[in-house]
């Protein structure tokens, strides 16, 4: 759902994708499931770029992270958030129908990406939508590497506005070895992600060989420096940012 600036030029082709399947996620957020080639051979974490093109020629191109892991479906999920004079999400949004044909390339995204041969522990960290590309590692986890001690940061105005968030509570729950760390920022009683939160998960986790942050710019810049404050090197923090 991470809708990101285009990606620049790439070697991928353009292939189709056909719409399987549209399911609400919050008031805001659709789930599309794609039936595309590539389904069962990406990273989780990595995104697609989708590009939509109009009876007179006019394009529009945006960036999603895949919410999916690869799990022998033949299918893709993005999660697509309805943005006020979004080209790209306004057709998502309001017109797509299931059995519709889109363009998209990818899978695109080499750095921030994980599979189990990456080996953990894995903390992850995101904001609003930026969570959308950790659910999909979180996915992978699940089916591939169960065992492994993966932390989720996850900072969200409200509890409805929090994406996948029965998913990921079932997860806390249910999954030996995970925890999900939830910050409601505007709700009474809220916190953001500080110093202190961080000192906590780690304390938690234990020392994190792969860390991820994603969300807006100045969510990103702020969590990663609560990271190093704490003693995390840089080399070990990827970080991916969309908007302003």
């Amino acid at each position: 759902m991470t809708e990101i600036q285009p990606s620049a030029p790439l070697v991928f082709r353009w292939q189709e994708a056909r719409i399987a399947a549209i399911a609400p996620v919050t008031a805001r957020v659709k789930s599309f499931r794609l039936a595309v080639a590539f389904a069962d051979g990406y990273r989780a974490g990595q995104h697609v770029d989708v590009r939509l093109t109009a009876q007179d020629g006019y394009q529009a191109q945006r960036s999603y992270s895949i919410a999916s892991a690869p799990d022998g479906s033949g299918t893709i999920e993005l999660m697509v958030e309805g943005l006020e004079d979004g080209e790209v999400s306004g057709y998502f949004f309001d017109v797509a129908a299931v059995g519709d044909v889109i363009e998209l390339r990818g899978p695109i995204g080499g750095s921030f990406s994980w599979d189990a041969p990456d080996g953990g522990p894995l903390l992850l960290v995101g904001g609003g939508s930026g969570v959308v590309p950790l659910l999909s590692m979180l996915r992978r986890r699940a089916l591939a590497a169960p065992d492994l001690p993966a932390l989720l940061i996850y900072s969200t105005r409200t509890r409805t506005e929090a994406i996948a968030l029965a998913e990921l509570e079932a997860r806390h729950r249910d999954e030996p070895g995970f925890t999900l760390v939830l910050a409601v920022t505007r709700e009474a009683g809220g916190r953001r992600i500080g110093s202190d939160t961080v000192a906590a998960a780690l304390a938690s986790l234990g020392s994190p060989t792969r860390v991820f942050v994603c969300g807006a710019n100045p969510f990103v810049s702020a969590a990663s420096n609560h990271l190093v404050a704490a003693g995390l090197a840089r080399g070990v923090i990827r970080t991916e940012r969309f908007g302003g």
